[in-house]
């Protein structure tokens, strides 16, 4: 492990960088007790952490913005297996390009961004009464960023199918579109996976003067230019060359 300046964290090539680590241990933990407490009858001592927009609103409960993002579905296993599984598949390798602070401001800015649109969305076309749980809102903002920074890396859909990351993105990102259309109170939940993803690109993109967020394509741009500038001098070096033998005799 060691520091970088550029993204004011530490780069680690561990098999499990050190925020997804812990994101992955906080999330399965919660989720063993929160799935026990359901059958034992206290699921309800979790009530005040699931995302409920009539609580942000009346009762400026603003906490659940992130407390919801670890809690999962305690009725079944699919909900958590494709968070973590995704989280660990794209999020480690965000973490050890970014560095864990960085890592961990923008999935959390795409968790919270993601409840503030699923509150929102349910004041406008939903219900203030309904409670939104899951980190997929922050899980779909890890999508979109590893499809700008690799589009061209070829992931598997569905955990089977070979395909091109940036094509990964746009699919998975069309499908959160068409889920969240028409609304009831099932496609306004899906706001959360649209809502991450566009503040996900409102970070990358360093819309607003003051965000620290387009640190990693300012690298790349940065790394593009510095690879033209090479190959430009390059070419000139070898133009130069030309001209001084057609001189020698």
């Amino acid at each position: 492990m060691r520091f970088d300046s550029r993204t004011a964290g530490y780069i680690t090539t561990e098999f499990f960088p050190i925020a997804v680590k812990w994101l992955l241990i906080s999330n399965i933990a919660l989720f063993v007790i929160y799935y026990f407490a359901v059958r034992t009858g206290f699921g309800a001592l979790f009530h005040p952490f699931a995302l409920a927009p009539g609580a942000v609103l009346g009762s400026f409960a603003v906490w659940q913005l992130v407390t919801y993002m670890f809690l999962h579905d305690p009725g079944g296993f699919g909900h958590i297996l494709f968070n973590m599984l995704t989280l660990w598949m794209f999020g480690a390798d965000l973490e050890r390009a970014w560095g864990w602070r960085t890592f961990l401001r923008y999935y959390f800015l795409c968790g919270i961004g993601a409840g503030i649109c699923v509150v929102i969305g349910n004041l406008l076309f939903g219900s203030l009464n309904t409670r939104t749980i899951g980190a997929s809102g922050a899980i779909y903002g890890l999508l979109l960023a590893f499809g700008l920074l690799w589009p061209d890396r070829t992931v598997l859909f569905s955990f089977l199918f070979p395909i091109k990351a940036k094509y990964f993105v746009m699919i998975m990102g069309a499908i959160a579109f068409m889920s969240s259309v028409g609304g009831s109170e099932g496609g306004v939940s899906h706001v959360a996976h649209l809502g991450g993803m566009i503040f996900g690109y409102a970070y990358l993109k360093g819309i607003g003067r003051n965000w620290t967020l387009s640190i990693p394509l300012r690298q790349l741009y940065q790394q593009w230019r510095f690879v033209r500038s090479k190959r430009k001098f390059q070419v000139y070096m070898k133009k130069q060359k030309g001209d001084r033998d057609r001189w020698v005799h």
